[in-house]
């Protein structure tokens, strides 16, 4: 006799079902697919969203970086020219420019108010298959990630809804259809681990490249490394931290060479930011650059805790 599923259970099922279908039907109309060509033939595919009505699409900067043509297909079966409007190679985040009536924007949610276990749909065009849709839950926030050009990107959202080549770029949206992050890694060789940048970092960067086109970010003009600060200086000096950025080079006519840093010094703070590291100093050149206006860096140096003035300039354009 054939098995009969519990009423309560199916009904579970079918709201699940609901809900993932529901969502399709509201977001699929501004995933669009992104194919980059190079003398006329394919040389990569990504996926994207539309952000505004007057056709900026958000992406990731891998798909569209350096690309010269650039072709953009919407789901009713257009097929538009993206033009690039600002990439930011630090992020993984790009947007591009469309030119073309009776497009959806997406809604964007608030990244911070996403919780683990929360349902998620992640659309895109993998491997070319126009408007994939796979579904699963956020398996952990507040993740970092490595970006091609080796900065760090913060609060990465990871999930266990399946992506494949060709889905970076596209939206990873909740129950309500709002996008809580751009789709942008696997790990490989894993199953089920896969990393979207959360949406307030991609609304933050995407108006700043809408704006300028690019990411100012601060430069002081040091090499060095994360090193461990010994206790009795953190006890001596009352420092929050354990750790610091060993200062192994400093390059001339730099504002680090400017401010009198030295080789052997361990910066420890910026401005009224903490230093425990390469990755933190660059979240604070990023997050609130500050670009030809003075601030303070503050050193160890030879037990000493030591202030000095600096003046970042601007980070030369990846």
């Amino acid at each position: 006799m054939a098995q009969v599923i519990p009423i309560a259970a199916a009904e579970a099922a079918d709201s699940y079902s609901e809900t993932v279908t529901a969502v399709v039907e509201a977001v699929a109309p501004s995933v669009v697919g992104i194919e980059v060509r190079a003398g006329g033939r394919r040389a990569g595919s990504g996926s994207g969203f539309v952000a505004t009505p007057d056709g900026f699409v958000i992406t990731n900067s891998h798909v569209v970086h350096g690309a010269r043509e650039i072709e953009v297909a919407l789901l009713d079966g257009r097929r538009v020219r993206g033009i690039p409007a600002g990439d930011d190679p630090d992020s993984d985040l790009a947007v591009l420019r469309i030119a073309a009536d009776e497009l959806v924007p997406v809604a964007m949610a608030d990244s911070s108010a996403v919780k683990v276990g929360q349902l998620v749909v992640a659309l895109g065009n993998p491997f070319g298959l126009q408007c994939t849709v796979t579904a699963g839950v956020v398996s952990a926030l507040g993740r970092t990630l490595r970006s091609r050009s080796g900065r760090l990107i913060d609060n990465v959202v990871q999930t266990d809804a399946a992506l494949n080549p060709g889905n970076s770029g596209g939206p990873l949206v909740d129950a309500r259809g709002r996008v809580i992050g751009v789709n942008t890694a696997v790990v490989t060789g894993g199953q089920g681990i896969c990393f979207a940048i959360a949406s307030n970092t991609a609304t933050r960067i995407a108006g700043l490249l809408i704006r300028d086109g690019s990411v100012r970010r601060g430069y002081l003009g040091i090499a060095g490394s994360d090193v461990d600060i010994p206790r009795y200086l953190q006890r001596l000096h009352a420092l929050a931290q354990t750790r610091g950025i060993l200062v192994q080079g400093v390059e001339d006519h730099s504002p680090a060479s400017r401010a009198g840093i030295e080789e052997g010094d361990v910066v420890v703070g910026l401005g009224e930011g903490i230093v425990e590291g390469v990755d933190a100093l660059h979240k604070l050149l990023t997050d609130r650059p500050i670009v030809d206006a003075p601030t303070t860096v503050v050193l160890l140096r030879r037990n000493a805790l030591v202030t000095r003035t600096i003046i970042p300039a601007e980070a030369a354009p990846r």
